[in-house]
Formats: C-alpha cells, sequence, structure tokens
C-alpha cells in the first residue's frame, strides 16, 4: 500500500511553519495508516526522541492560518492542537513506529523531504544567476542606444565645408 504513496503526494504535505520544513501529525497518521491518536500516543511514549527541533505542537493562531491558507472551515473535528515534526522527526517516527509500511512510508518521506531540498536549491541558483545577468546587462541598453546615435552620425553625410582659397591677394 506504500508503494502506491509518490513522493509528489508527500511533498505537497510538507509545508513551512516557524521557517522550517514540517508535517502535520494527522497527515503523517495518514500515510502510516494509523489514527492520529495513535501516533501521538507512540511519540509520547518515547518522548525523550522527540526534541522541539524535531517535533513541536502549534499555536491556535498557526491552526487558524493553516485553515485560512487551505479553505478549510473546520479542522476535522480536532479538540487538540496538532503536532508537526520536522525532517529529522520523520526520521526518529521509524524508530517508534515498527511496522513494515511505517518503514516504506519512512523513505518516502526522506525522498519527498530530499526532493524538496533539491527543488529549492535549484529555484535558489536560478535566482542568483537571473540577478547577476540583470546586473550584468542593466545598461546595455543605453550602451546600445549611443552606439547607434554614433553609426547614424557617421552615416548621415558631412556638410560641405568651404573651401580653403588658394589665391594671392593684392
Amino acid at each position: 500500500m506504500a508503494n502506491e504513496i509518490s513522493v509528489e503526494v508527500v511533498a505537497a504535505k510538507i509545508l513551512e511553519i516557524r521557517g522550517k520544513r514540517v508535517m502535520l501529525d494527522k497527515d503523517l497518521a495518514q500515510l502510516y495508516g494509523v489514527d492520529t491518536r495513535n501516533l501521538n500516543k507512540a511519540v509520547k511514549r518515547n518522548i525523550e526522541r522527540f526534541p522541539e527541533d524535531f517535533m513541536y505542537q502549534l499555536t491556535q493562531e498557526e491552526v487558524t492560518n493553516l485553515m485560512f491558507q487551505n479553505g478549510t472551515s473546520s479542522w476535522g473535528g480536532t479538540r487538540k492542537l496538532p503536532y508537526v515534526f520536522t525532517e529529522q522527526g520523520v526520521a526518529m517516527l521509524s524508530s517508534v513506529l515498527h511496522s513494515k509500511r511505517a518503514i516504506q512510508v519512512n523513505i518516502m518521506i526522506m525522498r519527498a523531504f530530499t526532493k524538496l531540498r533539491e527543488i529549492l536549491l535549484t529555484h535558489k541558483d536560478l535566482a542568483i544567476k537571473l540577478k547577476a545577468l540583470e546586473r550584468k546587462y542593466a545598461n546595455h541598453d543605453e550602451k546600445i542606444k549611443a552606439i547607434f546615435e554614433a553609426i547614424n552620425q557617421l552615416l548621415e553625410s558631412p556638410q560641405e565645408k568651404p573651401k580653403p582659397r588658394i589665391g594671392f591677394h593684392s
């Protein structure tokens, strides 16, 4: 069943909250094929494996922002604020959840985080190169205009200058 999960599907569930890429506990539970409550229980039984840079609970304001961004009017009847897991937290989940599906899902999630990182680096590299090109060619229009003006001046027929007289004056 985990084979049906694509890297793209997983990558779409990766959010950025507090400047970190994370996944919601409910999305992870769905991918692992367990209840969110059971996933969180397993985590709490092994809480020493999940420091704050691996997992943290969202605030009500963050949940409201997520609902607004996703256009959902409710959070599926959730009474508790959801937890989110960073890439390291997701990797740690594999030591807490012991099913074959959990192993396969973790592999897909790690691939999704890696692919997302590669995409972001590619976009960053392209943005840097674009800025360099903009700086390099910023004043080329003015220089090209000046070149054309100079060429046009050269092509204009020279105005006839009076010929100097050669002669003797008496």
